[in-house]
C-alpha cells in the first residue's frame, strides 16, 4: 500500500501532461473540473487552519501542480470549444449564470475578476513571499545564536536545539520557495486572459466558418463558451491565490485563522461601543434608519464580551490563586529544590555586561567554545554550565561551584586589561596588583591607555572575558573527573555502540558494569589523560577484565594501551624527555609497603618514610621548576599506581608515568633520581 502511495503523484502528473495532448469527451472535462473546484477549496481551507506555515510546508509543490493541472485543463477546454463548439455541462451552465443573454456583462464580469486575482491577490502575495524570504535569511543568525543560548541555559535539551535548528532551515527553505511559487499564480492569471481572447477570437471566427454561424450567434455561442471556461479556471486561481496570501501572511498564532481573528479584532469589547454610537449617528442622516439594528447588534455584542472577559478574568484568577495554594502543599515543590547543578557560575552585578548580549556580553559564546574544547581534548560531554547574577557577591567578584560547592573564585576589572610579565618587569607599566585566577601568577589590572605599552615591553595582555573564560576551561579540566557520573558514561557507551556494537556487547554487563567503566575513565580524567578514544579504551578493558575487576589496575592497562597518545602529551618534537626517576630501593620499599584488601590495593608507609619521600620530591621538583621545566616523575609499571596514590594528596598535578607508557623512539634523560 506504501509503494502504491508514493507512486499517485508521479502517475498524476503524467496524466495531466497527457490532457494537454489527447482530446477528452465532454463529460470527463466536467467532472476533472468538478475536481479542480473542489481540490482549490480544499487548499484554501487548510490555509486557513494551519497554525503556522511549516505545517503546510508542501504548498509550493503543491502550488505548481495545481496550476499544471489547471493548464491542462485550459487546454482540453479550449480544444473541445473551438473543435466542436461544445465544452459540457459544467462551463455551459457557468456561461449561462454569468452572461445570461448580455456577452458583454459577462466578458467584463470575468475581466474584473481576473483584475482582482492579478492586481490584488497575487501582486500582494508575490511581494509578501519575497519580502518574508528575505526577512527570515536576515533572521537565522540571531535566532542560530538565541537556540545556543537557550541550549547553554539548560532551557533546552540537545534533541530540541536540532529540532528547532531543523525548524529555521524549513523556514528559510519554505519561504524561498514560495517567493519562486507565487510567480506560477501570477502567471496563471495572464495565461487566463490570453486563452480567454483567443476562445472568442477563434470562436468567432470558427462559428461563422465552420459551423455557418451569424456573428451575433456565433458572438453569443463562443463568448458564452469562452467565460464560462474562464469561470471555471479563475475561480480555483482564486482560490489558491488566497491560500498564497493566507499561508505568506500568517504570523505567530495560537490556533487557525478563525480562532486568530475573532479573538484578536473582538479583544476590546469597549471599541464596539464606539462602533455602534458611529453608526447610530449615521442613521440621523439620509441614509436613514437602516442603521439602527446594526448599532443595536453592534452594542450588544459588546456588552455580551465584556461581560464574558469579566468572567473570565475571575476565573483565571481563581485558578492562579489555587495553583499557588496547591504549588505550597505539593512535596514535588520541595523535591525540585533539591535540584544541584553540575556547573555554575555566578557573578556579581557589576559584571553583568559580561553575560548580557545586549551590552556586547559573549559569555554564553564563549562557554559554548569551552564545552566543545574540552570534548576535543578530554573527551568529556561538559555538562549544562549555568550562569547566574548573585547580589550577595562583590560588583566584581564570580564564583565558580561544582555540584553546589565553590570550588574557584576571582575578582575582575571590566574597563580594565590583565597584563602577566615574562619574567622581567618594567616599572613603567603600572596598574592595579592583581593575582591572575587560572594559574595563579602575579599579574596588572592596566587600562585601556596602559595596554600598547605592556605589549611592548613584553607582557602578556588579556581582555578581561578571556580572563574568566580561561578560569572556568582550566576549573572544569581539573574536576572532569566528577564531572563524569555513571549516566554520562551510559551516554558514551551508547555513542561507541553505534559503531562498535560487537565491542560494546562484549563489555557492558558482561565483563565490566556502567559503575565499573566509570571509576577508570574518571582515574583517566584525574590525571588529564583523554578518554576521547574510547574504542581503543573498551578494547583494552575487554580484554584485561576477565582477569582483574579493579579499577585501578584496569586504569594501568588502559593507559599502557594509549602510550602513544601519553607519549606526544608530554614529549616535544626532537627533544628529549627529561623526568626524574624513582630509585631501585625506594621502587622495592614501595612494593613491599602495598596492601592487598577486597577493595582494591594500596600503599601504606609508615610516617618517617613518608616525611622523607615528600621532603626528597619536594626537594627535586622545586630544582626543575627553578630552571622552568615541566617536572615529570618516571617510574616502573607495577608501582606507578602507588607512588600516584601517595603524590596526589599533596601535589596532585604532578604528572607519573611508567616506562611501559612511553613509544620506544622517546628519548629519556634522568634529571633526578628520589632515594631514601
Amino acid at each position: 500500500m506504501k509503494q502504491w502511495k508514493q507512486l499517485i503523484v508521479p502517475i498524476g502528473v503524467v496524466l495531466i501532461v497527457l490532457m494537454m495532448v489527447l482530446p477528452l469527451p465532454t463529460w470527463l472535462l466536467s467532472f476533472l473540473l468538478i475536481i479542480n473546484l473542489s481540490l482549490a477549496l480544499t487548499i484554501v481551507l487548510v490555509a486557513m487552519f494551519t497554525r503556522e506555515p511549516l505545517q503546510f510546508s508542501i504548498f509550493p509543490s503543491l502550488l505548481l501542480i495545481t496550476t499544471l493541472f489547471r493548464l491542462s485543463l485550459n487546454v482540453s477546454t479550449t480544444r473541445s470549444i473551438l473543435k466542436n463548439g461544445d465544452a459540457g455541462q459544467v462551463i455551459e451552465a457557468f456561461g449561462q449564470f454569468v452572461v445570461g443573454a448580455d456577452p458583454v456583462i459577462g466578458f467584463i464580469v470575468f475581466i474584473i475578476l481576473v483584475i482582482i486575482q492579478f492586481v490584488v491577490i497575487t501582486k500582494g502575495s508575490e511581494r509578501v513571499a519575497e519580502v518574508a524570504a528575505r526577512f527570515t535569511l536576515d533572521a537565522m543568525p540571531g535566532k542560530q545564536m538565541s537556540i545556543d543560548a537557550d541550549l547553554n541555559a539548560g532551557l533546552i535539551t540537545e534533541q530540541q536545539a536540532r529540532e528547532r535548528r531543523r525548524n529555521i532551515e524549513r523556514e528559510a527553505d519554505f519561504y524561498g520557495a514560495m517567493d519562486g511559487a507565487s510567480k506560477f499564480v501570477k502567471g496563471d492569471a495572464i495565461v487566463g486572459i490570453i486563452i480567454l481572447i483567443i476562445n472568442v477570437i477563434g470562436g468567432l471566427i470558427i462559428g461563422m466558418v465552420y459551423f455557418n454561424l451569424s456573428i451575433r450567434e456565433s458572438a453569443e455561442r463562443f463568448t458564452l463558451l469562452s467565460v464560462g471556461d474562464g469561470l471555471v479556471s479563475q475561480i480555483p486561481a482564486l482560490l489558491i491565490s488566497t491560500a498564497t496570501g493566507i499561508i505568506v501572511t500568517r504570523a505567530a498564532s495560537d490556533g487557525n485563522l478563525s480562532e486568530d481573528i475573532t479573538s484578536q479584532i473582538f479583544a476590546y469589547p469597549k471599541l464596539l461601543y464606539v462602533v455602534a454610537a458611529t453608526i447610530a449617528i449615521l442613521g440621523l442622516t439620509p441614509i436613514g434608519p437602516i442603521t439602527f439594528p446594526i448599532a443595536g447588534v453592534l452594542a450588544f455584542g459588546g456588552y455580551k464580551m465584556q461581560k464574558a472577559q469579566i468572567q473570565e478574568l475571575s476565573m483565571t484568577e481563581q485558578l492562579e490563586e489555587e495553583k499557588e495554594i496547591e504549588q505550597v502543599r505539593s512535596p514535588e515543590n520541595i523535591v525540585q529544590l533539591l535540584q544541584i547543578d553540575p556547573i555554575e557560575f555566578e557573578f556579581g552585578y557589576g559584571l553583568i555586561p559580561l553575560a548580557d548580549a545586549n551590552q556586547g556580553g559573549d559569555l554564553l559564546d564563549r562557554v559554548i567554545m569551552i564545552r566543545r574544547q574540552i570534548a576535543l581534548e578530554l573527551g568529556l560531554m561538559v555538562p549544562v554550565v549555568r550562569i547566574r547574577d548573585n547580589i550577595q557577591l562583590k560588583p566584581n567578584q564570580y564564583v565558580i561551584k561544582i555540584k553546589g560547592n565553590k570550588v574557584a573564585e576571582g575578582d575582575i576589572l571590566l574597563d580594565h586589561y590583565l597584563a602577566m610579565n615574562a619574567g622581567i618587569e618594567d616599572d613603567s607599566i603600572t596598574g592595579i596588583q592583581t593575582v591572575e585566577p587560572a594559574f595563579g601568577l602575579p599579574a596588572l589590572w592596566i587600562n585601556d591607555e596602559m595596554r600598547e605599552q605592556a605589549e611592548m615591553a613584553g607582557y602578556t595582555v588579556v581582555d578581561a572575558p578571556s580572563v574568566v573564560a580561561t578560569h572556568l576551561t582550566e576549573v572544569i579540566k581539573k574536576h572532569s573527573a566528577e564531572l563524569l557520573g555513571r549516566q554520562e558514561v551510559k551516554t558514551l557507551i551508547d555513542h561507541v555502540k553505534e559503531s562498535q556494537p560487537a565491542l560494546v556487547d562484549e563489555l557492558v554487563p558482561n565483563l565490566l558494569t556502567v559503575g565499573e567503566i566509570q571509576k577508570v575513565l574518571a582515574n583517566l580524567l584525574k590525571e588529564k589523560i583523554s578518554i576521547r578514544n574510547l574504542v581503543t579504551i573498551f578494547e583494552t578493558l575487554a580484554d584485561y577484565a576477565t582477569y582483574s575487576k579493579d579499577p585501578g589496575i584496569l586504569t594501568e592497562y588502559v593507559r599502557q594501551s594509549l602510550s602513544r597518545q601519553i607519549t606526544l602529551q608530554y614529549t616535544e618534537p626532537n627533544q628529549p624527555l627529561k623526568v626524574i626517576t624513582i630509585g631501585p630501593g625506594l621502587e622495592k620499599k614501595i612494593a613491599e609497603s602495598v596492601q592487598h584488601t577486597d577493595q582494591g590495593s594500596y600503599l601504606a608507609i609508615d610516617p618517617n618514610t613518608s616525611q622523607l619521600l615528600y621532603k626528597k620530591l619536594n626537594e627535586q621538583v622545586s630544582q626543575l621548576v627553578q630552571i622552568g621545566q615541566q617536572p615529570i616523575i618516571l617510574t616502573s609499571p607495577m608501582t606507578r599506581m602507588y607512588v600516584r596514590q601517595f603524590v596526589e594528596r599533596m601535589m596532585p598535578e604532578l604528572p607519573i608515568l611508567s616506562y611501559n607508557e612511553l613509544e620506544p623512539y622517546v628519548e629519556v634523560q634522568s634529571v633526578g633520581v628520589v632515594n631514601i
